[in-house]
């Protein structure tokens, strides 16, 4: 069999809303889990669309995610370094955990093509042997397009308590591809229950991967969450979408359809796996060193053992920790130990109520065009050094409520201000005043670096509005 043919029907559908807070302070909203390169250079997202081709070219994937993120998304996939990818995206006005969101999907994909099956994938998984992964990508389709409910189970190495699993009951009838009935669907266990699992077998770690036709899953949502039905019928027939999403059930797949659904089946699935879903899972995926250690960064270490430390731009100095995890950032520090590692979602709620900004961004900030960090900052005013990529720019824009100064550190700026355009040369300056149009150029095939100094009574990034734009953002 060749395991890349293409499947005439088959669509991929990517979640891709959330933030990844157990992964603070590397994940927060303004660069959300998936977005972040985990074991290489190519984020976790990138990584998920091209794993699926060529079986399933960029452009029958569907990447579902918010409002807020749809932006960074398109970015990132689209004017961030490597080859440009181009999915579709489906935009939700607001999270409504899984079941929604791929009832999203579904009506649109039914819309496109009502024989499509649709293989529904986290964003934010780590997934080994490309080749085998669509080998059962291909298995399952098959299934699906017979009209069953298709998960994949992944085959269990230890008593893990961070992933839900899945009881096997009989051999699908007439199949060669190992398929199960699903007995039942399982919450995450305590240890011992975990252990038992593994002793008496027939249980599978709950990937969160599934293939169904689109139009047969509309139909179990019809069957066990009608009020939601109403809803996503209200949007295919052109409704208001933020009105019809708001009286949703927050509820994931699991719960709202599969673990009432008749004819959900199982493929047990070998091919290397992790879910990301915390700190701990570094283990599954970055080979410790002799002493259980995952060490990167600028670290220094004396005695350490099954500890993960991550450092960053400082030196961080580490003696003696036992089954820790250290991660440092620029402006943000965790240290918790192993089995507290579920509890950092409860820190990100924390930073939130306390009004730390911290939760949500991080002092340097990715951009299509370069990034640009956030040295100091206090009442009215704010220091940020600004890096342009050869040949880059920066949209035309102004601000109501800011001016700005900017020094040359490194390379020429070509800079626009109102009417005039000139060069500002290295150790040269020039201002920005309040209300005038003004763009950023870099012209040369070196970086451009840039200090830009703020002034103003309010200095947030929604205080720009844009007359032109490279990177298709929103003109005002």
């Amino acid at each position: 069999m060749n395991n890349n043919k293409r499947a005439v029907d088959l669509y991929a559908v990517i979640l891709a809303g959330g933030i990844g807070s157990r992964f603070w302070p590397l994940s927060r909203a303004t660069t959300p889990k998936q977005l972040l390169s985990v074991v290489d250079d190519e984020s976790l997202l990138k990584g998920t669309i091209k794993r699926l081709s060529p079986l399933i070219p960029p452009e029958k994937v569907h990447v579902v995610t918010n409002a807020d993120q749809a932006e960074l998304i398109r970015l990132h996939l689209c004017y961030e370094e490597g080859e440009p990818l181009c999915p579709e995206y489906i935009v939700e006005p607001m999270g409504r955990n899984t079941a929604p969101a791929i009832g999203l999907a579904a009506i649109r994909l039914a819309e496109i093509n009502p024989e499509a099956i649709m293989a529904v994938l986290p964003a934010d998984h780590i997934i080994g042997e490309g080749e085998k992964f669509r080998a059962h990508l291909i298995k399952a389709s098959k299934l699906a397009e017979k009209g069953h409910l298709v998960t994949f189970g992944i085959v269990p190495t230890t008593p893990e308590t961070g992933y839900g699993y899945i009881k096997a009951g009989d051999k699908l009838a007439g199949e060669e591809t190992s398929a199960s009935h699903v007995e039942r669907f399982v919450e995450k266990p305590d240890k011992q229950r975990a252990e038992s699992y593994l002793s008496d077998g027939g249980y599978y770690w709950n990937s969160g991967i599934f293939l169904w036709k689109a139009k047969r899953i509309l139909e179990e949502i019809k069957l066990h969450m009608p009020l939601t039905f109403q809803r996503l019928m209200e949007i295919g027939d052109g409704e208001d979408i933020t009105g019809s999403y708001e009286g949703m059930e927050p509820i994931s797949i699991d719960k709202g359809i599969l673990e009432k659904a008749e004819d959900v089946v199982m493929i047990p699935a070998d091919f290397a796996w992790s879910d990301m879903g915390s700190w701990n899972s570094f283990g599954e995926i970055l080979g410790p060193d002799r002493s259980g250690n995952i060490i990167k960064g600028r670290v220094v270490d004396l005695g350490s053992s099954d500890s993960v430390i991550l450092g960053c731009d400082r030196v961080v100095a580490t003696i003696g920790l036992k089954d820790m995890i250290l991660v440092d950032t620029p402006d943000a520090t965790l240290v918790c130990p192993k089995d507290r590692a579920q509890d950092v979602k409860a820190v990100v709620e924390a930073l939130k109520e306390k009004g730390f900004t911290e939760h949500a961004e991080h002092r340097t900030a990715r951009r299509p065009w370069g990034y640009y960090t956030v040295l100091e900052s206090g009442p009215g005013y704010k220091i940020k050094k600004i890096v342009v990529k050869p040949g880059q720019r920066l949209s035309l824009q102004l601000h109501h409520k800011r001016s700005e100064h900017w020094v040359v550190l490194k390379g020429r700026a070509k800079v626009r201000r109102g009417d005039e355009v000139r060069i500002v040369s290295l150790n040269e300056s020039i201002d920005i005043p309040i209300g005038v149009k003004h763009r950023l150029d870099n012209p040369d095939d070196t970086p451009l670096e840039v200090i830009e100094v703020q002034s103003g009574g309010y200095l947030e990034e929604d205080d720009i509005v844009r007359f032109d734009d490279d990177f298709q953002r929103e003109i005002t």
